[in-house]
């Protein structure tokens, strides 16, 4: 089991600790840095920033949203990410939600799948550079049909470092991970619980087994899980933690009728749970809603308390299809963590 640091996206503003962070995940010799977006900060010029401070860790992306750039501005990032880390980059792309993509990008949301296979089609077809590219799918059309007909097939003037740059999807549905392990080098999953581990295995495996798939075989495919760690020698205290973000997800991340976290704990078995903490999230009652997140959710899908408690329960993540913890905190808790987790 690897460790990985996961920046995610900013709040208000920046978060002043991150170069220590950074600094952290590389002398502890992390697997890679992955930063994210919402609807305010982006994934791409955080990670160059910073990132330009580090030498061996991967940089990667988890996620950038499909909505926010068109797969030629996608494929033009990551050949130049690439060539700043040395070929350390690590493309992470995800469908996000319809409040996102309709309210905030502009962009129609149905059919996020069959766009998401177009878009990551389109971005390989520019990585390999072998021939100019052109695409008429459902959703993308290279060269554009019906504004001015001048568009003219294009490869990039710049050659990538690799035309293999590793793709990642943020993927919960089944038909989304299956979907994943086809198409793609790894999956990033955001509320991964160990006991859902059948579910994903045989999600995975179906998508591997299509004609074509990428991968056969989870050997080759990586699978990195943003998973809560909080040192402490209370449980109940340390699962506060990770309360808020839960409540956050389950009952107010996405409409009503279309919260894609919320189906994630309701397979879990926390269905009736889920509906109470929406129901007072979405009421505006955010500390009842916090309050209602049961400690069994927390634990199903975080590794909270003391150290001894978290080395036993680290026991199911290992023999789960997950191979990377993406953790986070400060420089002090990263290297708690680091020992806890590496022994």
């Amino acid at each position: 089991m690897q460790l990985a640091l996961g920046l995610g996206y900013w709040g208000a503003g920046p978060p002043t600790d991150a170069p220590e962070q950074i600094a952290a995940a590389e002398e502890r010799e992390f697997d890679a840095i992955w930063s994210a977006e919402a609807y305010g900060s982006d994934a791409l010029t955080p990670l160059a920033w910073w990132g330009a401070a580090t030498e061996r860790v991967g940089l990667g992306t988890s996620i950038c949203q499909i909505s926010a750039r068109t797969p030629a501005a996608m494929a033009m990032a990551a050949i130049t990410m690439d060539h700043l880390s040395g070929g350390r980059f690590r493309l992470g792309l995800g469908a996000s939600g319809p409040q996102v993509v309709e309210g905030w990008y502009g962009q129609p949301y149905p059919k996020p799948l069959a766009r998401t296979r177009e878009y990551v089609e389109i971005v390989r077809a520019i990585l390999a550079r072998d021939v100019p590219v052109e695409y008429h799918g459902e959703h993308y059309h290279l060269p554009y049909k019906g504004g001015a007909d001048l568009g003219k097939a294009l490869k990039s003037t710049v050659h990538p470092l690799r035309d293999d740059i590793p793709i990642y999807l943020g993927a919960e549905g089944p038909k989304n991970v299956a979907m994943t392990g086809e198409i793609a080098d790894g999956w990033l999953p955001l509320f991964f619980s160990p006991s859902d581990d059948d579910f994903y295995r045989t999600a995975l495996a179906e998508g591997m087994a299509r004609p074509g798939a990428r991968h056969t075989t989870l050997d080759t495919f990586d699978v990195a899980a943003v998973v809560p760690v909080v040192i402490g020698d209370d449980v109940e205290a340390a699962a506060d933690h990770v309360r808020p973000m839960l409540a956050l997800y389950a009952g107010g991340m996405g409409a009503k009728e279309a919260n894609f976290h919320l189906n994630v704990f309701a397979r879990m078995g926390y269905e009736d749970v889920c509906r109470t903490i929406q129901q007072h999230y979405l009421a505006g009652d955010r500390k009842a809603a916090i309050a209602a997140v049961p400690t069994a959710m927390v634990e199903d899908v975080a590794l909270v308390g003391p150290v001894d408690k978290i080395r036993d329960d680290l026991a199911a993540w290992e023999a789960s299809v997950v191979n990377t913890l993406v953790v986070s905190g400060p420089a002090n808790v990263l290297h708690r963590i680091a020992d806890a987790v590496q022994g």
